[in-house]
């Protein structure tokens, strides 16, 4: 479709800027100057470029777009690439989120700064691929480089207990993982091939899809996380640097639904029909259970990263809900939540810059000296909330009515997250905007600068303006979610016709 390799382009850009920092030489502060720069305009580049790709996206077709195939490995792996409406929201969000996060990382990061942006550069280029790619092997190539740069970026520049915190992420990804591995290995051994279309396209055995789906679904559910695999994900959230946790929450994550809605309900719909039960139990607990051990926690990140956990059980229960609704809201859930979480992870990085606490009883009353921090805090507290008007409430909202035309026992108990999403998200917020200004500490720190508005500013249009006009998301992948439940369903029929001996 495009006369030039736009989506390769997109996907290798920051890689170039990796490059342009890695042969830099020169003194100290001029490198870290510099290699900032390059970062940002790298970042900056690539987003420029991505919007070019939703332009010329046709939102009325369920095919894949902008595709690339070249022969790659020994004449039955093919570096092809392609978007369709289920992508495309996952690559412009990454590539919208990059520039704000070298932003946030401009004056935090002060040791290793060549090696820091070179990590991110490096970790924006596999997230991209990891959404573009169309060969499994391709795809478990990006999907579990993007796991080196995050090790390191928790690792070495992150908090007292980073090396344990990154070790545990690493070791919880790889190990889901390595089953995935497997699981490819034998449907390239019955298939013959890599290709995801074809494997979309493709009639798996009954036995073949059980088997897969688990090993798939080992590898989705740790990176989503759900419960009860999620325990790395508040330690690295905790550890990590500012930047890196907004990164986690707002793409990382999303790799886990992504492929739950690429692979799992295309490739093994039988199988996915057969464990939708098991995926409703494990996203009511978690969306119920995590919000409970959100209450309780002391420091603000560890509140926000178990809020991840909640939220991210309305996406695995509207995407297995196999509805119109469930789907398109689960796909609207991850790009709000990415925008709204990591918001919410910039918001603690500022008060952490200049406190270098994040203990919930060290503030309180900030809302006297910080005025237009306490407005955008409020902002994205809301829309983790889910308020109407906010993007929070669409995702939420959508995922709910899609699931109780399956299942209306889980969507009622799945409201009570919401209650209890009120409960933790005002908690936190009354405990350190509002009250008198009594701690001494505080008496000095200072209000939102121009840097830290040039980043928060467009994360509160767009939570807002997705708010009230969600229409853009959801039309960029209407078509793709329409053909994804046809075919799921059509095969779900053809499976229980041949069970029957029709």
């Amino acid at each position: 479709m495009a006369s030039w390799p736009i989506l390769s382009v997109t996907t290798f850009l920051p890689l170039v800027g990796a490059l342009f920092i890695l042969a830099m030489r020169g003194d100290d502060e001029a490198v870290k100057r510099n290699a900032r720069w390059i970062a940002l305009w790298a970042t900056l580049i690539t987003f420029a470029v991505s919007l070019i790709m939703v332009w010329r996206f046709d939102p009325s077709s369920a095919e894949f777009q902008f595709v690339e195939k070249k022969p790659w490995l020994a004449g039955t792996i093919f570096y092809h690439m392609g978007v369709d409406g289920i992508s495309l929201p996952f690559v412009i969000l990454t590539t919208a989120l990059m520039p704000l996060c070298i932003i946030a990382s401009w004056q935090v990061i002060q040791f290793r700064v060549k090696e820091y942006m070179i990590a991110f550069l490096a970790l924006e280029t596999l997230m991209i691929g990891t959404f573009s790619a169309l060969d499994l092997v391709l795809f478990y190539l990006f999907f579990e480089g993007g796991l080196i740069p995050m090790f390191l970026i928790i690792g070495v520049w992150g908090g007292p207990r980073r090396v344990y915190a990154s070790f545990k992420f690493f070791l919880y990804t790889l190990l889901g993982s390595v089953l995935m591995l497997l699981a490819i290995a034998a449907m390239y051994a019955q298939a013959g091939t890599t290709d995801i279309p074809s494997l979309m396209r493709y009639g798996f055995s009954r036995e073949m899809q059980t088997w897969a789906w688990l090993a798939f679904f080992a590898s989705f559910a740790v990176k989503m996380p759900m419960w009860p695999v999620h325990t790395w994900l508040p330690d690295a959230h905790v550890e990590a640097p500012t930047a890196g946790s907004v990164i986690l929450a707002a793409i990382l994550l999303k790799m886990g639904g992504y492929g739950f809605l690429r692979f799992s309900l295309p490739m093994f719909p039988a199988a996915s029909a057969d464990f939708a039960p098991l995926v409703f139990a494990l996203s009511v607990v978690a969306i119920v259970y995590t919000s409970l051990v959100a209450l309780m926690q002391e420091d603000m990140k560890k509140l926000i990263a178990y809020s991840s956990v909640a939220h991210m059980g309305f996406v695995t229960m509207g995407i297995f809900a196999v509805t119109t609704q469930g789907v398109a809201g689960g796909i609207f859930q991850m790009v709000s939540h990415g925008i709204v979480s990591g918001a919410l992870f910039l918001c603690v990085g500022v008060v952490y810059d200049r406190m270098h606490t994040r203990e919930i009883a060290a503030y309180g009353g900030l809302v006297n000296r910080m005025p237009l921090y306490a407005f955008a805090f409020m902002i994205f507290t809301l829309a983790n909330v889910g308020l109407p008007g906010t993007s929070g409430f669409v995702g939420e909202f959508l995922t709910l009515v899609g699931t109780f035309r399956v299942n209306t026992w889980v969507a009622f108990v799945a409201t009570f997250g919401i209650i209890l999403s009120a409960a933790y998200a005002f908690w936190l917020y009354r405990k350190v905007v509002y009250g008198a200004l009594t701690k001494p500490s505080l008496a000095a720190i200072n209000d939102i600068g121009a840097r830290e508005i040039l980043i928060l500013a467009p994360l509160i249009i767009m939570t807002i303006f997705f708010g009230v006009y969600p229409k853009p998301v959801l039309d960029m992948s209407a078509a793709s979610v329409t053909a994804l439940i046809e075919n799921y369903h059509h095969a779900i029929g053809g499976a229980k016709a041949a069970a029957l001996g029709f």
